[in-house]
């Protein structure tokens, strides 16, 4: 049974992902997050200290899960390569599906929680500092991974490519209703199934095409 302690303490965290996902760090106060989760304000301060604290616990409490679930996926990837190079398709799989079967599958509070996090990824002041803190470790995995699956791909292309990969997913999570307007009703933003089919290939598409071109001028 979860301690009273805990309960308040994710009482206080679910209403702060709601809030801030919503509004952003700036749009929200304590007060108001306190009065969302039906608990005292003195609660968020005593628990959290400060609007700086909370808003780092909500990103970190389903970070360090997400990251285990992301790992885990690559080292089967990478399991299955054994000597050989890795997929190339199967590392980005690896990399986006726990990501889009959360946000599909895990209810409001994931959907928050991404929202969230492409925020984060857009804000100058936000974005370097914490997606550096909470996922850089994980990141240089992947990349790692995928440069044993393109072998003599330049580092330069590696990590642009990556950037266009993850600004897809920052536009994937705010899930805008664009595409939506865009093909007057024939794709959702909210499809995320569709998302996971076409995305992998599509980005690894994109990581050979640079590695060709640089073949070429070879």
């Amino acid at each position: 049974m979860a301690k009273r302690g805990d309960v308040t303490r994710n009482k206080i965290q679910d209403a702060a992902e709601e809030l801030f996902a919503a509004r952003g760090f700036y749009g929200v106060t304590v007060r108001e997050i306190t009065r969302l989760a039906g608990v005292d304000t003195a609660l968020a301060n005593y628990y959290f200290g400060s609007k700086k604290n909370l808003f780092d616990s909500v990103l970190l409490r389903r970070a360090e899960g997400l990251n285990e679930a992301r790992l885990k996926a690559l080292e089967d990837v990478e399991r299955e390569a054994g000597d050989n190079p890795p997929d190339l398709e199967k590392v980005i799989d690896a990399f986006t599906h726990p990501l889009l079967d959360r946000s599909e599958r895990g209810g409001p509070e994931w959907k928050s929680y991404f929202a969230l996090i492409a925020q984060v990824n857009n804000s100058p002041e936000w974005g370097g500092r914490m997606m550096t803190e909470y996922f850089d470790p994980l990141v240089r995995r992947f990349i790692a991974a995928i440069k044993r699956a393109l072998p003599n791909t330049p580092d330069e292309d590696i990590y642009w490519a990556y950037h266009f990969l993850s600004g897809a997913l920052v536009l994937t999570f705010a899930e805008t209703g664009r595409i939506d307007n865009l093909s007057d009703g024939l794709c959702r933003s909210s499809d995320l199934e569709s998302v996971h089919r076409r995305l992998p290939p599509f980005i690894a598409a994109g990581f050979r095409a640079l590695k060709e071109r640089d073949s070429e001028k070879s």
